[in-house]
C-alpha cells in the first residue's frame, strides 16, 4: 500500500487516542514513526498496525476498520480530494458506479496501486446490491465506513450496510475476495433541489398538470390570433416555455431524438474512432478502427477471435460475454497477447487500452470504444508511438501532456518529503543530543546559572546569609594510595561518589565539588532553604552508612570516611570562562573544612552553629568540648549521631519494597560495619555511563589515572597535617 494510507490510519490514532496512543502501537508493530506519500510499503504494516489497534484499544477488527473508513473519507477531503469525489455522480449508485474510474484516475499517478474494485446493482425495493472485490483480505469493513461518510456528506442520507454473502471469487483468478453488501438508505432531511421532480410521484402529476396547463394556454392564443394574423410557435419555444414555467427545472423525463437512419459512412467511422473493436457472442471480429489495426495487424482478418489478440487485464474476469456483461458499467483494459503481436513489437512492452463496454442489442453485438491507456511521453516513445496516432478528439492527448507534467510535480514532491522526513529525523536525533548535552551542563551547575550562561547573560554573584557546608575526606587515602595501581583508586572513587551522587538527589542538597577523594556539598546554595542544615545532616548519616559499603583496595576492609560541618554566611558565582565552575567564598568554606580536617574517622563533626540549627530538629548529638582549631583558636564542636525520627532506610532514599520488617528509628556507626549495595556500586565495578563519557573524551581508564593523580596528589600531601588551609583556595 501506498504510504497515504499509512499516514492516515497514523493520523487517525494521534487525532482520537493521542501521541503516546500511536507510539505505543507503532512499537509494538515494530514500524517507523513516519510513511511517505507516494512510497509503496508492504501490506503486512497496515495489517500489523490494523491489529495491533484492536489489542491496545480492546475493540473488534469490525469496528477498527469500519471508523478507519469513515476517517479515510474525511482525510482525502483534506488532502484535496474534496471537489474530486463530489462530482462522480449525482446520487449514491452514481457514486459507486464511478469509483473505479476514479480508481483508474489515481493510477496514472500511483502506478503501482492495487486498488480494490465495485459493481453495484439496484433492486426494485430501492436498496442495492454493492459487490467489492479486493486482492486483501479482511478489510472488507472499510466500506460501510467509506459509503456512510460519502452517502451523509455529498447526499444527505443515511445508510445501513450488511453483508450477504463472501466468496473467495472464482471467476478473478482465485484468489479475490468478494463481498456482497446490502445498502438501504433512509433521507435525513430533504432531499436537493435537483431531486425535488423526480423522486415524488406527487410532484411529476403536478408537474404533468403544469405541462398540459401550458401547452393549453399556448393553442388558446394561437386560435385568438389565427383570424388576424396566423402565427406558427415553434416547438423550441413551446420547450423554453415550459422550462420558464418550471423555474428552470425540465419537468418531464428526456426523451432523445434519433435519426431514421445512421449518417455516416464505415470508413470515416472506423477513422473517426481510430481505436474500438465490434466483436459478437463468440468474440468474432466485426469491425476495428483503423489505429488498432495497424498496431495489431491480425484484426484486418475479420472473424478472428478476439480473445487470441488480448487478455482482460481490468476487472480480472474471464474472456466472455457473459462476464463482460456483468462488469459492463465498469472501464475495462485489454492488453495485447505478445505472442500475437508483430515481430517489430517483441521487445517493446505491451499496449494497453482503456474504454467502456456498450451491449448493441439489436446486433447482438458489443462495442468497445477503447482509447490507449499511456501516462507518459516516455511509455508513448517506448511503445514506438506518436500523438498523431491517438484521435485529436480523444482527451489522451492532453492527459498525456498533462501528467506528464504532474508526474515531474510528484517526484518534486516526494523529494521535498524525502528532505523533510530526513530534516525531521535530524531535529529529533539533534534534540535528544541537546538534552544529553543539557543534562551534562546541569550537572556541572546549577540550573538557572547554565540558562544564563547559555543566553550569553552576565552571572551575578549571590549573597546567602546562611547555609550548611560539608566536607568529607577517606581516611589514610595517601597510604592507599601508594600501595594500589591508579585504576584500583579511580574504581574505588567512582563507587563511593555513585552513591554520594545518589544521596545529594535524595536529600536536594548541591554537590559543589570533588578533588580527589574530598567531597563538598551545601545545603541552601543556589536555592535558599529554610531546612539547609537538617538535608546536609540527613545527607551526612548517608555518607556514613554508603561508605561502609566500599571497600579498601589495600586491605579489603570498609574504608573510613571523615566529615566535617559548618553553618554561615556564603558569597556563590561563577568564576572563570573556560570551564567556568560555580564556587563558594567566605569563612564559611574555612571553617567547614577545619571541621572535617580536626574530625574523627566515621563520624559527623559540627560546629556550634551547626549544633543550634540541628538542636530542635530531632537529632541526636554529643559534645566534643572544646578542640584547638588553627587560624581560629578554640572552638566548642559536636559530633552528630543519628536522626531520632528517620530509619537507615529512608536515609538512604531505598524503595519502600526494600523496607525490611524493623523500624529501629537509629543509625549506630561502629567501626568495621559492612552492608549488602547493589553490585552496580561494589568495587572494581564502573558504571556504562561512566565509561560511555570516558569513551566520547578518547581517554582510557590509565590515562585518566594519570589525570587524576596530578589533580590532588599535592592536596593529599598537605592535609597530612591538622591546617588543610589549601581548602579555602581550591573551593
Amino acid at each position: 500500500m501506498y504510504g497515504f494510507i499509512n499516514t492516515c490510519l497514523k493520523s487517525l490514532v494521534v487525532e482520537k487516542y493521542g501521541e503516546e496512543t500511536w507510539e505505543k502501537l507503532r512499537l509494538q508493530a515494530g514500524v517507523q514513526d513516519s510513511f511517505l506519500t507516494f512510497e509503496v510499503y508492504k501490506d503486512e504494516i497496515t495489517m500489523q498496525l490494523v491489529d495491533k489497534a484492536c489489542k491496545i484499544l480492546g475493540v473488534p477488527a469490525d469496528t477498527v476498520l469500519r471508523e478507519f473508513g469513515e476517517y479515510f473519507f474525511e482525510f482525502c477531503k483534506r488532502s484535496g480530494y474534496d471537489h474530486m469525489l463530489r462530482t462522480l455522480g449525482g446520487n449514491l449508485y452514481e457514486f459507486i458506479e464511478n469509483l473505479d474510474a476514479l480508481h483508474s484516475y489515481l493510477s496514472l499517478s500511483y502506478q503501482e496501486m492495487n486498488a480494490p474494485s465495485f459493481r453495484v446493482e439496484k433492486n426494485e425495493d430501492g436498496s442495492m446490491h454493492l459487490h467489492y472485490y479486493s486482492d486483501r483480505r479482511g478489510l472488507c469493513h472499510i466500506v460501510p465506513g467509506i459509503i456512510s461518510a460519502a452517502a451523509l456528506d455529498f447526499f444527505n442520507i443515511e445508510i445501513s450496510m450488511e453483508i450477504v454473502n463472501q466468496t473467495e471469487e472464482e471467476e478473478r483468478t482465485g484468489k479475490k475476495e468478494h463481498i456482497v453488501f446490502l445498502v438501504t438508505q433512509t433521507p435525513v432531511f430533504a432531499y436537493k433541489e435537483r431531486n425535488e421532480f423526480s423522486s415524488s410521484p406527487q410532484n411529476l402529476a403536478d408537474s404533468e398538470k403544469q405541462i398540459e396547463n401550458q401547452l393549453n394556454k399556448e393553442n388558446t392564443i394561437r386560435d385568438r390570433g389565427s383570424s388576424v394574423c396566423p402565427a406558427k410557435k415553434s416547438h423550441w419555444k413551446t420547450i423554453r416555455g415550459i422550462i420558464t414555467l418550471g423555474k428552470g427545472k425540465l419537468l418531464r423525463g428526456f426523451d432523445p431524438v434519433y435519426p431514421k437512419s445512421l449518417w455516416i459512412d464505415t470508413k470515416t467511422f472506423c477513422n473517426g474512432l481510430p481505436f474500438h473493436m465490434v466483436f459478437d457472442k463468440e468474440l468474432r471480429v466485426k469491425q476495428a478502427g483503423v489505429s488498432i489495426q495497424k498496431i495489431v495487424p491480425g484484426l484486418q482478418t475479420m472473424g478472428i477471435c478476439l480473445d487470441h489478440y488480448f487478455s482482460i487485464v481490468h476487472p480480472e474476469v474471464p474472456f466472455t460475454i457473459s462476464s463482460i456483461q456483468k462488469f459492463i458499467n465498469s472501464q475495462f483494459v485489454f492488453q495485447t497477447r505478445r505472442e500475437m503481436m508483430p515481430e517489430s513489437w517483441k521487445h517493446r512492452p505491451m499496449l494497453e487500452l482503456r474504454g467502456q463496454m456498450i451491449w448493441m442489442e439489436s446486433l447482438q453485438c458489443m462495442l468497445y470504444l477503447c482509447s490507449p491507456l499511456l501516462r507518459t511521453l516516455h511509455e508513448l516513445e517506448e511503445r514506438q508511438m506518436h500523438i498523431a496516432d491517438i484521435a485529436p478528439h480523444d482527451v489522451t492527448r492532453d492527459l498525456i501532456l498533462l501528467n506528464q507534467q504532474r508526474l515531474a510535480e510528484m517526484e518534486l514532491s516526494n523529494q521535498l518529503e524525502r528532505k523533510k522526513e530526513e530534516l525531521r529525523i535530524l531535529s529529533k536525533h539533534l534534540e535528544e543530543e541537546k538534552k544529553k548535552t543539557e543534562a551534562l551542563l546541569y550537572a556541572m551547575l546549577p540550573q538557572h546559572v547554565a540558562n544564563q550562561l547559555k543566553e550569553g547573560k552576565q552571572v551575578e554573584a549571590g549573597e546567602f546569609k546562611e547555609c550548611t557546608i560539608l566536607f568529607s575526606d577517606v581516611v589514610t587515602f595517601t597510604n592507599i594510595c601508594a600501595q594500589c595501581e591508579p585504576i584500583q583508586i579511580v574504581l574505588m572513587l567512582n563507587s563511593m561518589y555513585l552513591q554520594f551522587d545518589r544521596l545529594t538527589t535524595v536529600h536536594d542538597v548541591y554537590k559543589v565539588e570533588t578533588i580527589g577523594d574530598a567531597y563538598m556539598v551545601v545545603g541552601g546554595v543556589p536555592v535558599p532553604v529554610p531546612t539547609h542544615a537538617e538535608r546536609v545532616a540527613n545527607f551526612a548519616l548517608g555518607m556514613i552508612i554508603a561508605a561502609t559499603g566500599v571497600q579498601n583496595p589495600v586491605s579489603g576492609n570498609p574504608i573510613q570516611i571523615r566529615v566535617g560541618i559548618h553553618t554561615g554566611p556564603v558569597l556563590a558565582g561563577v568564576v572563570g570562562e573556560k570551564m567556568p565552575r560555580y564556587c563558594l567564598f567566605g569563612d564559611t568554606v574555612n571553617i567547614a573544612s577545619r571541621m572535617e580536617s580536626h574530625g574523627v574517622p566515621s563520624k559527623i563533626h559540627l560546629s556550634s552553629s551547626t549544633y543550634q540549627c540541628l538542636k530542635y530538629k530531632n537529632f541526636e548529638m554529643t559534645e566534643r568540648g572544646e578542640i584547638e582549631v588553627k587560624g581560629k583558636g578554640k572552638m566548642h564542636t559536636y559530633f552528630l549521631i543519628r536522626n531520632k525520627t528517620a530509619t537507615e532506610n529512608e536515609i538512604m532514599g531505598r524503595p519502600m519494597k526494600d523496607l525490611d520488617s524493623g523500624h529501629e528509628s537509629g543509625q549506630s556507626f561502629q567501626e568495621g560495619r559492612t552492608e549488602t549495595i547493589p553490585s552496580c556500586h561494589q568495587p572494581g565495578r564502573i558504571n556504562s555511563t561512566y565509561l560511555s563519557l570516558l569513551e566520547q573524551m578518547n581517554i582510557n581508564t590509565t590515562q585518566l589515572s594519570i589525570l587524576f593523580f596530578s589533580s590532588f596528589s599535592y592536596s593529599d600531601s598537605a592535609r597530612e597535617g591538622p591546617d588543610p588551609s589549601h581548602c579555602n583556595e581550591v573551593y
